[in-house]
């Protein structure tokens, strides 16, 4: 199964539903997770409301730093904003595909 870090600058609401959404369509192939480089501390309510409408359960989301995934390998690392695009990120171990 290959690893997805969806990122971007608040993970609150973008990211949070890539991770989903891969998650539900594509998640026999992989495993998405997601982090901010300045995390919000909060999930907004809206897009936990939206995928649900869309019949995707987001499970129990939590705003979190891309620093806690810093050292962990990854196939890809989508960044989902501009913002988070040009922005330093951690050291990932292995060979992944940085993708925006």
């Amino acid at each position: 199964m290959k690893r997805i870090l969806v990122l971007c600058t608040a993970n609150s609401c973008r990211s949070i539903m890539a991770e989903a959404l891969i998650n539900h369509l594509k998640g026999e192939e992989y495993h998405a997770m997601s982090a901010g480089s300045q995390p919000a501390g909060y999930v907004h309510p809206k897009s936990i409301e939206t995928l649900r409408k869309h019949g995707i359960d987001p499970g129990s989301p939590v705003s979190k730093s891309l620093d806690e995934f810093a050292g962990q390998s990854f196939d890809y690392v989508i960044t989902v904003c501009d913002q988070a695009a040009d922005e330093i990120c951690p050291i990932f171990y292995g060979e992944y595909r940085k993708l925006h």
